[in-house]
């Protein structure tokens, strides 16, 4: 069995990971790496290192060549694909720290310091949203576990019993058809089903329609159903565009609903003065959720959800374990087990990152990066609407464009394809209005106009070989 030092094999990995990432960052090689499974297990030897292991830190440095070539390089000016942020260093020095003592610390005396970290980066979370005292949150491994806490402390306000009877079955929940496919799935489950969800009406960005919202409570009490939640948008997955939060609130107000805010994306655009009147009325909500790994140079994962009453997720879980719940738990202890309110037990130090972040830049320079990414994002919709027979139908919010090139839904995916198969430009694909839109996202600080520009210009290329 070979043995690794900690200060070797960090030294092993450094040498490998900063060429690798100087060369991303000078856009030299692919942006996207798509090695069909067969060649990467065979190329990283997968079935020797599994089956007789030994690997020392010499082996390391060769394995690592081989791994980093056939990983995706988000810090190419060229990928434009994903809301994933492009990590930066303290971020990922908390990942070290917390790989090499792993303090899990949803009970509070497996992780003290990462514990009050969290605590002190919800609160801050929560005073950038404007929620009042006594609001209260958590960190979660990413969204779709914050939508599905969100839900189910909106599901415990209004079915109280459902915890130990089940979910009622006359619930209704109100989204748009284009919100994030991580409600439907916590729709199934929470054991409300998916038919539970009634669609509101929207724009043709698919925004929500603020003047039609009744309609869709409408058909939810025609249907012998009980609307108990109403969700915004902030900002839509697919287009960065913002519902309007603050007539959502007004309605949810006037009909008794939860009001839960999706700004997985948007939310940290509340760091920048330029841009956080797009969340008007978030501070209003009863849930948000805000993802630090989508702007805020974080590493995946370090989400969070926030309600206005902190009480209300603990409400949402009612568990009984003799080895993690005490009855008698001392009212003087010397910090708060947050398993209480997560889904999860054992759970990373995600908080560490966010502050280790806050730390480096203060939340004026996160605000100005976020400004940042917002501005480049603007200057490819310039790009975009400059070239001949392209189609850009919205002004972008955030750092999320869409765009068509000139032909059918069909060529749209035609050129996506032959892009992911060159590997020069890496962009995601989004229906907009029922139409198949291609769609960048700009988070690598590397891109900027001049390599946008060169971008637009492959694209163009690659959509007239499409013809």
């Amino acid at each position: 069995m070979a043995a690794m030092e900690l200060g070797d094999a960090i030294a092993t990995t450094v040498a490998a990971l900063e060429p690798h990432l100087a060369r991303a960052r000078a856009g030299e090689g692919p942006a996207v790496a798509r090695t069909p499974v067969a060649e990467v297990a065979e190329r990283l030897e997968l079935e020797r290192w599994i089956r007789d292991g030994g690997m020392d830190v010499g082996a390391l440095g060769d394995w690592l060549a081989e791994y980093l070539a056939m990983s995706t390089r988000l810090q190419h000016p060229a990928s434009l694909a994903h809301q994933v942020a492009v990590p930066d260093v303290p971020a990922a020095v908390a990942d070290l720290v917390h790989g090499a003592i792993n303090n899990p610390m949803a009970i509070y005396e497996m992780g003290a310091a990462a514990a009050t970290i969290e605590a002190a980066v919800v609160d801050w979370m929560m005073r950038q949203a404007g929620l009042p005292p006594g609001a209260g949150g958590t960190l979660t491994h990413g969204g779709s576990l914050a939508n599905l806490t969100a839900l189910l402390a909106a599901r415990a306000a209004h079915a109280p019993d459902a915890w130990s009877a089940g979910a009622p079955h006359d619930l209704a929940l109100l989204c748009t058809p284009s919100a994030h496919y991580s409600l439907e799935r916590a729709a199934g489950i929470l054991g409300l089903g998916t038919d539970a969800i009634v669609p509101l009406p929207v724009d043709p960005l698919d925004r929500i329609d603020p003047d039609r919202m009744g309609e869709a409570l409408e058909q939810a009490r025609a249907a012998g159903r009980r609307p108990f939640a109403l969700v915004a948008a902030a900002c839509a997955t697919s287009t960065g565009l913002f519902d309007d939060v603050a007539a959502a609130a007004d309605f949810a107000a006037a009909h008794e609903l939860w009001l839960h805010v999706d700004a997985a994306h948007g939310a940290s655009a509340l760091l920048s003065p330029d841009h956080r009147h797009h969340l008007a009325g978030i501070e209003r909500a009863d849930s948000i959720i805000w993802d630090a790994h989508k702007l805020l140079r974080v590493s995946g994962l370090c989400a969070a959800v926030l309600v206005r009453d902190a009480d209300a997720l603990e409400r949402a879980f009612r568990q009984h374990a003799s080895y993690l719940f005490y009855e008698d738990a001392d009212a003087d202890a010397p910090g708060p087990d947050v398993i209480t309110r997560t889904v999860e037990c054992t759970k990373a130090a995600l908080g560490t990152k966010l502050f280790l972040e806050l730390a480096a830049r203060g939340e004026r320079g996160l605000g100005e990066d976020v400004a940042a990414r917002f501005a480049v994002a603007r200057e490819a919709w310039e790009l975009l609407r400059e070239r001949p027979g392209f189609e850009v139908p919205y002004e972008p919010e955030t750092n999320i464009v869409c765009f068509r090139v000139p032909g059918d839904d069909a060529r749209q995916v035609a050129v996506r394809d032959a892009l992911l198969a060159d590997g020069d430009v890496h962009l995601s694909s989004a229906e907009v209005g029922g139409r198949r839109h291609l769609r960048m996202v700009v988070t690598a600080p590397a891109t900027t106009r001049a390599t946008l520009a060169d971008t637009v210009q492959r694209i163009a290329q690659v959509a007239e070989r499409q013809k």
